[in-house]
């Protein structure tokens, strides 16, 4: 075993060993593989092996769909066969509410290039002979579903990454990993050490272990699964013989069970509701080739659904029941990336889907450690998303309720019951007393609504029993003034006496002025966005230089600080803290908020003394806080941050104080239609690290001819001078009684041109809206736009001015 390496890759499962490819295909040849036992020895060896392009987020569905082409290239490049069946397949819809998810499927795929199509039920029976037609409403085909052989698939990828000059080393079990002085990485193992630069924890069933050598608990968790190999079956030998065909792939999402064929029987596999945790604490280092103990009974109400969604199954007897551990993240994803504070450590673990998505785990992470980016945007699959919150009882909690409902629908406006109220704020049980219905953002309890008495959220792809409710709150902003909390926001505080020369080279804008703020995009260095923000300048109050404040999205506050602390100078000259809730926010917006400000504060808040876009700091009845005037709802409004201990009294102080103009609550979903009436994008939705900042609107915002060299520089302005290739454009749509919510196509003379990347009801304006990207060639065209929703396509329209406030008056008044 070499003693140095320039990657270290811990895990001899299909996705270490596809980590191990694609860094050798990139030209990184001193990488070596460290797996404690035989290759495949954890999940991989017992997987169904099915693999299908289907996934919630489009941008993993892209890595799938990736990951499935490969095979080809891999078993051609090291001669190992992956005995691919690509047979198609059916997913199956038993209710109306199950089909317009499938609708919804259909539609994505046509800008994702995956080819599906809406059948009816009797026609996936014609194509998949075990179906009961009669049980289902329809469904929808699929020609790159499949299944493969899970060992020969991983040994394909060793094979291959050797042929590149990779290593791999077998039976060598890591115990510890040290990081040096020097930042290197010392990789004890039962045979010695390797010094590494990089360490890749593709650990799989022992990612918990390998990340706890570095001090890192990973929110991962190994469940139960079974699936069942049946007998012989005549039926299945029938349609052999009559098509020279395998019997197709099926997915039964309301029965949750998936099916293959399997030699002259029967595949099936179930996640069942009655789920049960492995080894929840602590993985067994010795646990090898072995299977768990069947547990049909479990089972049982599954394949009762089975058995008569699928009849022919009934008069079968069963060879085997498989039963193996599968690792899962809280959301099922994979967590992919490198791990903030831990410089050359990365993490691709959590791949339940491996055969689906380990190519595409392979690709975006070699091509992070080589490239510096992953070179696509996988923040479906960023081990960022998740912080110290994600606790080891939170991801059982989690981690259990996303088994139980793989297969189920989850709902626009569906908030999901496990781990919840892990995270509040000091107001919450006010906001409760009001009926707050609450969502969560980063682990944090949001109020998305208020609700009258006796209603509460009934879930469904259309308008429901919030949109009345959301309605008026809306109507209380725009007419009178309205209060929100925002404390789910990242909060950030620089400070030193580099921090003014640092953020002009972290931020793309202009900096502001003391007592002033700005919007700030953030760039990578290709000139792509990380991040979009609000920068205030509070001054210089001490001998520790300049103090900003810094605002933005609440989900991406651990992926933000990663790129921060990153990019600190080592001088230390900068001093950068995340607040989290160490400061909550309220925010008050409306004709009348000025009113109200007014009378809770001695401070001068008139137009004059405190215009658009200030910042200061002031009491709020008696309780200090940080105002900066500005609102995401487009209206006049205020921002108002504030340290916890001080929060009820600042809502209660406005509370009272509004309550001669009028004053009501609004959530979440009134601020998305507000935003909506004035094209305001948010990050994660309109702002991704795949688009550029004048394919986002936002190069206004780029100080192009500032002296500072700020990040990403050179790749902006070749973006501006060639003009990029896409342009976020607002559409009103024609719809009935359902709205978009993202991902829907959008069309254009007859072919899908564009993707829908968020949208609602602007309740104000009374419009249906969708806001996306579309080719800057067709992007000033006004008509000739469709978007598809629920299998029909809208007509759609540009509207190139906001619909409410057009020119900014109500804002800046």
């Amino acid at each position: 075993m070499k003693s140095h390496a320039k990657v270290v890759v811990i895990g001899g499962g299909v996705v270490g060993c596809s980590v191990l490819f694609h860094l050798a295909r990139h030209g990184w040849t001193d990488v070596v593989l460290l797996e404690r036992d035989e290759l495949t020895s954890g999940s991989t060896w017992h997987a169904a092996g099915g693999m299908h392009t289907i996934n919630g987020d489009p941008n993993v569905a892209k890595l799938q769909k990736y990951t499935i082409s490969l095979y080809k290239e891999i078993e051609e490049l090291s001669g190992q066969a992956t005995g691919v069946h690509l047979t198609g397949g059916v997913l199956l819809a038993a209710t109306e509410a199950r089909l317009d998810w499938l609708r919804g499927v259909v539609a994505k795929g046509r800008y994702l290039g995956i080819d599906l199509e809406e059948i009816s039920a009797n026609e996936a029976a014609e194509l998949m002979p075990l179906i009961d037609p009669k049980q289902f409403v329809g469904a929808v085909r699929n020609k790159e579903d499949g299944h493969l052989d899970p060992s020969g698939v991983t040994h394909a990828y060793a094979k291959a990454a050797r042929k590149l000059g990779a290593e791999v080393e077998r039976f060598t079990k890591v115990e510890d990993i040290v990081r040096r002085p020097d930042g290197m990485w010392r990789v004890i193992t039962n045979k010695g050490e390797v010094v590494a630069e990089h360490v890749v924890n593709a650990g799989g069933l022992w990612a918990r272990e390998v990340g706890r050598m570095v001090g890192l608990e990973l929110p991962v968790l190994a469940m139960e699964h079974m699936y069942l190999i049946t007998e012989d079956m005549p039926e299945v030998a029938a349609w052999n013989a009559k098509t020279g065909t395998e019997i197709i792939h099926a997915v039964d999402f309301d029965g949750e069970l998936y099916l293959r064929q399997e030699r002259g029987g029967m595949l099936m596999g179930t996640y069942e509701k009655a789920n049960k945790v492995w080894s929840e604490f602590q993985t067994p280092w010795d646990f090898g080739h072995e299977l768990l103990e069947p547990d049909i009974d479990r089972i049982a109400p599954s394949l009762e659904v089975g058995f008569r969604h699928f009849p022919a199954f009934e008069r079968t007897g069963i060879k085997q029941i498989i039963n193996g551990p599968f690792t899962f993240a809280p959301d099922g994803n994979p967590l992919v990336g490198p791990v903030r504070g831990l410089p050359g450590f990365w993490v691709a673990c959590g791949v339940m889907a491996g055969f689906s998505q380990g190519g595409g785990v392979g690709l975006a992470l070699s091509n992070w450690m080589i490239e510096g980016d992953p070179g696509a945007d996988i923040w479906a699959m960023d081990v960022a998303r998740y912080g110290d919150w994600a606790t080891i009882a939170y991801t059982n909690a989690k981690v259990r309720e996303n088994y139980s409902r793989r297969f189920s629908i989850r709902f626009p406006n569906e908030e999901l019951p496990a781990g919840r109220q892990l995270k509040t704020t000091p107001i919450y049980d006010l906001l409760s007393a009001r009926r707050a219905q609450w969502g969560v953002s980063y682990g944090l309890e949001v109020p998305l609504w208020y609700a009258p008495e006796g209603v509460k959220d009934e879930f469904s792809w259309r308008r429901s029993s919030d949109f009345s409710q959301v309605a008026n709150e809306v109507a209380t902003v725009r007419e009178s003034v309205g209060l929100a909390e925002i404390s789910n926001f990242a909060k950030y505080k620089v400070t030193g006496e580099g921090a003014a020369n640092w953020l002009d080279r972290i931020f793309a804008c202009k900096l502001p002025k003391p007592g002033r703020m700005t919007l700030a995009p953030m760039l990578k260095d290709d000139g792509k966005l990380i991040g979009d923000f609000t920068l205030a300048n509070l001054g210089a109050p001490n001998s520790n230089g300049d103090e900003w404040f810094i605002a933005g999205s609440g989900i991406a506050e651990q992926y933000h600080m990663r790129w921060f602390e990153a990019h600190l100078p080592a001088d230390r000259s900068v001093r950068l803290e995340a607040l989290g809730q160490k400061l909550t926010g309220l925010a008050i917006a409306g004709p009348k908020a000025r009113d109200v400000l007014a009378k809770v504060s001695r401070a001068d808040v008139s137009n004059a003394a405190f215009p658009f876009m200030a910042v200061a700091k002031m009491d709020i009845g008696t309780a200090p806080c940080l105002v900066g005037r500005v609102s995401y709802t487009g209206d006049l409004g205020y921002e108002i941050w504030v340290a916890p201990e001080y929060q009820r009294a600042a809502f209660q102080a406005l509370m009272v104080a509004g309550a001669e103009f009028g004053i009501g609550l609004f959530g979440t979903r009134a601020l998305n239609a507000l935003r909506l009436e004035k094209n305001y994008g948010s990050w994660a939705r309109e702002y991704r690290p795949i688009y550029g900042p004048l394919e986002a609107g936002l190069d206004r915002f780029v100080a192009y001819g500032k002296d500072a060299d700020f990040i990403g520089k050179t790749g902006a302005l070749a973006e501006r001078k060639q003009g990029g290739k896409l342009r976020l454009r607002t559409f009103i749509l024609d719809a009935d009684d359902a709205d978009v919510i993202g991902d829907e196509p959008i069309w254009y003379d007859g072919a899908v041109r564009g993707w829908v990347t968020s949208g609602g009801y602007a309740h104000h304006s009374k419009k249906s809206v969708a806001i996306g990207y579309v080719p800057k060639e067709i992007a000033d065209k006004s008509d000739g736009f469709e978007i598809e929703l629920l299998g029909k396509r809208h007509t759609a329209r540009v509207q190139a001015a906001p619909l409410f406030d057009a020119n900014f008056e109500r804002m800046r008044a």
